[in-house]
């Protein structure tokens, strides 16, 4: 699908110092008006919002305030992915560096499961903890919440989850915790215009204006910010996309000896941190600790006192990413091949069961699945839990498409579950193990998808030859970064595209290296990174013999068409402009 929205593209060109490529593909970003395109280009500190919009923030910094000053002891609880750990150090060493008796309890995935439980409060309880301050859970933790109100705790929680609701009469009711101070914009009375901000945007928020109403000088949090914007993937669009620009500056730049360390061990270099850097290589290192270890050494990664300390941490966080890595390939084989040979494979939602799979992999192998088969679908696994009458829980975790929100989906079939939370895109949940295949019927049958939804569109920015690819547009399409969801990368198409030669490398032979020849007859270096697939492809359209010729670089009768985008290639001192194929289809 190629975009066909509407500008006077020349004049934003002028009237920018923009090329009127770069105008078209902004205009493809939904920016309208010359003020959005301006915000879009330019947007700095101006265009945030202040802090005190969000309902409770007031009361949340004074209750924080009061209690740093009388010495009461504070408890972060945050969770254990990406956005919980970026979050939860913020507030953490916010509060600390304020002479806040502070500490931070990173709840374990497999032990404690998502959220504030009724354990973490008594464990609290019996701490002497005061103060409990949530982020990025606490929003759905109404009953353990009120348990902690009831032995005289003060509680407050910072989140950006949907809020539970109740349908009364088509109405919906929200159901909120008896917190002290809730700081959470998805509030439906909560003035705060921009409603997509991660936990960490918000944990940042509450620490400015604590900072501000303490009189103090603001340590630098942004590079954390933009780090679990881009890990949780939110959209890059607005207050979201200047904070994340702003963090990635600063990333580059970071006194965090945490970051640098784990930068330094994925071999980054710093001046060329880039979202795509933090999505693929910063971030699911984070993420992986907390999926099969503690996500406590993500925390403690970032609150290291010495660069040595600080690097055998990072080294630990590789290595738990390389066995996450091959974990997730083991399920994903699995689940494609439940999907490939189940009586369901119709179905508009898929409802997939690993029982031996790793629990906290089952949202990034959903993801895949989804990816693949452009369903919404939901992956569980075994657990060790059970409900209070000892029945063992299946945990689950789903991922969706644009069409389809996740959590009110959950909801319809709230009686069949055990515990759920989430939003639109994402959700988790847990149920008894009988309730599974009730689950898979019931959310199918009200499911209000067509088969319409389920073929995937691809939209481009433009059908563009490889002769129109040079280092300047390169250099002139790096002002739309940081790309991401809302923002994505730029996107041109081209057919009748001619193989000449091809290579196969990389650990596990996934990257492969093109020699080709587009319709304008302009040769070119391009990669592909799912080069297992297509190569199968090839060997059944073509045949073996011809995929061989290709290897070898010989005239061969492989045509294909491919979504692409340039990008800078230096090599031993030559700067040229590489093609990254995003989508190969042979003609």
């Amino acid at each position: 699908m190629v975009y066909q929205k509407k500008a006077d593209f020349n004049r934003w060109a002028q009237e920018f110092s923009i090329s009127p490529i770069v105008a078209r593909i902004i205009r493809n970003r939904d920016m309208m008006t010359d003020e959005q395109v301006g915000e879009y280009l330019q947007g700095g500190e101006e265009c945030l919002h202040s802090p005190m919009l969000f309902k409770d923030m007031e009361k949340a910094v004074h209750i924080i305030e009061k209690k740093i000053e009388e010495g009461k002891k504070l408890r972060i609880i945050n969770d254990y992915d990406i956005d919980g750990v970026c979050s939860g150090y913020i507030l953490y060493d916010g509060m600390k560096r304020l002479g806040g008796n502070v500490d931070i309890r990173t709840p374990e995935r497999l032990r404690d499961g998502y959220g504030l439980n009724i354990r973490l409060v008594e464990e609290a309880l019996a701490d002497g903890v005061d103060t409990i301050i949530t982020c990025d859970n606490g929003i759905a933790a109404k009953q353990q919440i009120a348990y902690g109100k009831e032995r005289g705790m003060t509680i407050i929680v910072t989140d950006h989850h949907e809020v539970p609701f109740e349908e009364e009469g088509g109405r919906k009711i929200s159901i909120l915790p008896p917190a002290d101070a809730i700081v959470n914009h998805k509030q439906e009375d909560c003035p705060y215009p921009f409603k997509e901000l991660c936990g960490a945007a918000v944990a940042y928020k509450l620490i400015c204006c604590l900072y501000e109403k303490m009189k103090r000088e603001l340590p630098e949090y942004r590079e954390f910010v933009a780090i679990a914007t881009i890990g949780d993937v939110m959209v890059l669009q607005q207050e979201n996309r200047i904070l994340t620009k702003q963090g990635l500056q600063v990333l580059q730049h970071t006194q965090n000896v945490g970051l640098r360390a784990l930068m330094d061990v994925l071999e980054l270099k710093l001046e060329q941190i880039d979202s795509e850097a933090v999505g693929f290589q910063l971030g699911p290192c984070i993420n992986a600790v907390g999926r099969l270890d503690s996500a406590k050494r993500a925390v403690d990664l970032f609150a290291a006192s010495s660069y040595p300390l600080a690097y055998q941490k990072a080294v630990d966080m590789k290595e738990w990413n390389e066995q996450r890595k091959k974990l997730t390939e083991e399920g994903t084989i699995e689940a494609v091949n439940q999907v490939e040979h189940g009586d369901w494979r119709e179905d508009p939602i898929y409802v997939i069961y690993l029982p031996d799979c790793h629990e906290s992999l089952a949202g990034i192998i959903a993801g895949r699945i989804r990816e693949q088969y452009n369903r919404p679908v939901f992956v569980f696994t075994d657990t060790e839990n059970t409900d209070e009458e000892g029945n063992f829980l299946v945990k689950g975790s789903g991922r969706s498409v644009d069409s389809y929100s996740m959590y009110e989906g959950m909801h319809s079939c709230s009686e069949l579950l055990y515990k759920f939370g989430g939003h639109k895109g994402a959700g988790g949940l847990s149920l008894k193990q009988e309730n599974l295949e009730p689950f898979r019927k019931k959310i199918n049958q009200l499911c209000p998808l067509s088969p319409k939804d389920f073929v995937q569109q691809v939209w481009i920015d433009a059908p563009a030859p490889f002769s129109y690819m040079n280092l300047e547009l390169v250099e002139d399409l790096e002002v739309l970064q940081p790309t991401g969801n809302g923002n994505e990368k730029p996107c041109f198409a081209q057919k009748n595209i001619k193989l000449l030669k091809l290579d196969v490398y990389g650990e596990a032979r996934k990257i492969m290296r093109m020699k080709v020849r587009g319709e304008d007859g302009q040769e070119c270096i391009g990669v592909y990174f799912n080069a297992r697939q297509l190569l199968e492809e090839m060997r059944q359209r073509y045949g073996e013999e011809e995929v061989e010729k290709a290897l070898k670089g010989l005239d061969n009768p492989i045509f294909f068409r491919a979504v692409y985008m340039p990008r800078k290639n230096e090599f031993r001192g030559n700067v040229s402009v590489q093609l990254e194929f995003t989508r190969i289809q042979l003609e």
